[in-house]
């Protein structure tokens, strides 16, 4: 009998050893078979199996096998409710909570931390009060609930009210308020936590590295950096990953750079950390590096690495390393994915390219608001303000609530394509339905409206009586709008404002010394460059630049530095004698310089967006389309040469200055003249 008993015991093992096998390799089907063959399988193996069905989101399967169970534990009843929680069905786990003969703590807590997962507060709250026994593990799952749901001060109330507090406690609390911008406050939590003789984790010590990170407080980092040495957690991955990120935030990227290399295994999380950090440090090419390094080492990058990596792009404007990079999502089937797609739309939309922005975004399988957000605003950039609205439409019929970002490009997008009956719409409903999420942004877009469209007394009377201060933004778009009118009354008083608000603002001074100019006011002209000289302000001066094959070609006016210079000037003086061909007269209101007229129109002939477009021209292949980058807004006489350029050329020419995207092709602009 001892020997039968002894022989039982030893199939049982073996069935145990080769089930956990199975299921930690995630070979579920092979798992079942043997988990099928024992003959009276114990509560323990049940309980097993339908852990490994619910940790790989089966769990219909899960289900059905406890639905099998003829006896059931406490034990099984926690795991089967985790597992439904784990697989995001919250009313099934609600069910079998409220199904369960008995319950324990742990039942208790798990169902307390599904409510927090799903940002049901309020329940978690009510059965938090219910639990008659709370242990340490109810309190901090309860705590690090309301830091993960944004309620910060419930959070440090009942954090206060703990009876009794582990390491995990004080390390939500840190964790908690450094992820809700209190990060300095998480830095003094951990000097009390020290204080009352607490010792740290090495998670506590990865919340205190990104706390440090955040309020860049360089001096505890590098202890702290000293202490995880000492301790034998430098290795630990998130104490290395955090040591990167705190060293990058702190513009120190070549200590990073160092942590990495010192870190015995390099994987996916390491490298993203890193070109974060180069992204941050506005080391854009140097990020593109890193990643060309970790493609080589052979390690896949995730969806967080193709966005960080095309956030470079974007910084570089970089459009054939941005396509590069979106091949590489599209091999690994990362195309598809929101936050991959999300990125490529961005990256598009500012490189220039909104036709494989819309593309991408059509493909995204589970848009969010973020999404849509970004291929309305990019719509609006692009001056597409009928694509904006259509855009607009299909995510109000798909349910997704618009938010303060989707009003701002919708406003935008009426800006740009002077639908003023839209913009009074759209403005009249935030301002009536949506006050909450008014901002000074969608008046200044709604300014702009009505200053674009001519109603400069109607834009000036909006300001003033806005239910709060306007701010220099504001003030400005109104100011921007009397150089396109060429109203000095306006632009006058607007400009006042501004200075009020910020003595040196340099951008009042350059837009009416404009627009005195324009008027052919030159005494005005010197007056108001006399104060910004003795304000020690700066005008900006105008460049332009084009990015070919990874490097970037910037031009400023009359430039003669660039290696192909006799080559641009060259194409500049053929197109200079096809566009007279063309009836083209230059518009001399735009040289703003009172010298005779001959130097103003020479002086235009130069400008940097010319210099760009005829790099463009002499550097790339017949029929390509050119993208042209400019830090200030073009000029109208260079605008009207554009349009004619792209139809002696017979290309397409795209030119992103400081307002917007103009799309020249065939001797027409995109904005329809309306900038």
């Amino acid at each position: 009998m001892a020997h039968i008993t002894r022989y039982t015991r030893t199939i049982t093992l073996s069935y145990t050893t080769s089930l956990a096998n199975h299921l930690r390799n995630q070979r579920l089907d092979q798992a079942r078979l043997i988990f099928d063959t024992i003959p009276s399988p114990n509560l323990h193996l049940y309980t097993k199996m339908i852990a490994g069905y619910t940790r790989n989101d089966r769990l219909c399967d899960a289900l059905k096998l406890f639905d099998r169970m003829s006896v059931r534990d406490v034990v099984s009843w926690n795991s089967m409710i985790k597992g439904c929680l784990d697989c995001g069905n919250l009313v099934m786990a609600t069910r079998l909570f409220d199904e369960m003969p008995e319950k324990n703590v742990i039942s208790w807590t798990t169902m307390v931390n599904g409510y927090l997962k799903f940002g049901r507060v309020e329940l978690a709250q009510r059965l938090f009060l219910d639990m008659q026994v709370k242990d340490v593990a109810a309190w901090n799952a309860m705590v690090h609930g309301y830091f993960e749901n944004g309620r910060v001060e419930e959070g440090v109330r009942l954090f206060e009210e703990m009876p009794v507090r582990d390491v995990i406690s004080w390390t939500s609390m840190i964790g908690g308020l450094d992820l809700n911008g209190k990060s300095e406050e998480a830095l003094f939590v951990f000097k009390k936590m020290l204080r009352s003789g607490v010792e740290p984790t090495w998670s506590t010590f990865a919340c205190v590295l990104s706390a440090c990170a955040n309020a860049v407080e360089f001096n505890l980092g590098v202890q702290v950096h000293g202490h995880v040495v000492k301790l034998g957690c430098f290795f630990h991955e998130f104490i290395s990953v955090s040591l990167i990120t705190f060293y990058a935030n702190c513009m120190k990227i070549e200590h990073a750079h160092k942590i990495f290399n010192e870190t015995l295994t390099k994987n996916v999380v390491k490298w993203t950390a890193l070109l974060t950090g180069y992204v941050w440090n506005n080391k854009h090419q140097d990020a593109l590096r890193v990643f060309g390094d970790m493609t080589k080492m052979g390690s896949l990058p995730n969806q967080s690495t193709f966005s960080i990596t095309l956030k470079a792009c974007c910084g570089l404007e970089a459009l054939d390393k941005g396509k590069e990079i979106h091949t590489m999502a599209i091999k690994l089937g990362l195309e598809t994915d929101v936050f991959v797609g999300n990125s490529l739309v961005v990256m598009y939309t500012e490189c220039g390219n909104v036709n494989s922005a819309v593309a991408v975004f059509r493909n995204i399988n589970e848009k969010d608001i973020v999404s849509w957000n970004s291929i309305i605003v990019g719509s609006a950039q692009h001056g597409f303000g009928l694509w904006a609205l259509i855009l607009f439409n299909q995510m109000i019929r798909r349910g997704v609530d618009p938010n303060e970002i989707t009003f701002t490009g919708l406003l935008s997008a009426c800006s740009r394509s002077g639908m003023l009956l839209k913009g009074r719409c759209f403005f009249e409903y935030i301002s009536r339905y949506k006050s909450n999420v008014l901002r000074p942004q969608h008046y200044a877009c709604m300014v702009d409206i009505l200053g674009r469209c001519g109603k400069l007394d109607e834009a000036e009377e909006l300001v003033r009586y806005m239910p709060v201060k306007a701010n220099s933004m504001i003030w400005l778009a109104l100011l921007s709008a009397c150089r396109v009118h060429s109203n000095l009354e306006v632009a006058e008083r607007a400009a006042k404002h501004i200075l009020d608000l910020e003595p040196n603002c340099s951008s009042a001074y350059v837009l009416l010394s404009n627009i005195y100019a324009s008027a052919g006011r030159w005494a005005d002209v010197s007056r108001l460059r006399v104060k910004m000289k003795q304000g020690g302000l700066v005008k900006q001066p105008g460049s332009s630049w084009v990015v070919l094959r990874g490097k970037k070609h910037e031009f400023l006016s009359a430039d003669r530095s660039h290696p192909l210079s006799e080559r641009i000037y060259e194409k500049l003086d053929w197109l200079g004698k096809k566009l007279k061909e063309f009836g083209y007269v230059p518009d001399q209101k735009f040289a703003l310089h009172d010298v005779e007229d001959e130097q103003k129109e020479e002086m235009l002939s130069f400008h940097s967006e010319r210099l760009a477009i005829a790099f463009g021209l002499v550097s790339t292949v017949e029929g390509s389309t050119i993208t042209v980058m400019k830090n200030l807004r073009v000029c109208g006489d260079c605008h009207s040469v554009i349009k004619l350029m792209s139809k002696i050329v017979g290309r397409k020419i795209v030119v992103r200055d400081s307002g917007r995207f103009h799309h020249f092709k065939n001797g027409i602009c995109s904005c329809s003249d309306y900038w």
